[in-house]
């Protein structure tokens, strides 16, 4: 058994995913508009959502992640869950965060802890809460 996120978005998919991408060392392997599914999007998606992501899938080393643009009506903020990144270098953790903090908000800059040599909480610009830890160094 395996447990990936699935992210949904307002709209903003595809931008988020590509941010994911270059962020995480990824790749997106599948990417489907509203309009390149079977049915064209449906009678429920208007032509103006055509464009929007239907399902997209990046890979990066250790995770898979997973995402969609809701139909008009269907979004709902990310209440309760947070994505935890783990890393083995204090300066991973540092790119990272910097990296998601930009047009973000900041919950908990980067420190030591007593659990860590440095962790953080910020949510990205995409509205997106992650957590980043580096337990210790290696």
């Amino acid at each position: 058994m395996q447990l990936n996120p699935y992210l949904n978005f307002n709209g903003n998919c595809d931008a988020a995913f590509k941010f994911y991408e270059k962020v995480l060392g990824g790749k997106i392997v599948l990417k489907m508009t509203y309009g390149e599914t079977p049915d064209g999007g449906g009678e429920q998606c208007p032509p103006s959502s055509k464009d929007h992501l239907a399902h997209v899938r990046l890979e990066a080393p250790g995770l898979v992640l997973m995402g969609s643009d809701c139909p008009p009506g269907y979004f709902e903020k990310a209440q309760g869950v947070t994505l935890s990144l783990t890393v083995d270098k204090l300066a991973e953790a540092e790119r990272l965060y910097n990296a998601l903090k930009e047009n973000g908000v900041v919950k908990m800059a980067l420190a030591k802890t007593f659990w860590a040599a440095g962790f953080a909480m910020v949510t990205d610009q995409f509205g997106t809460p992650w957590m980043i830890n580096c337990e210790k160094e290696t």
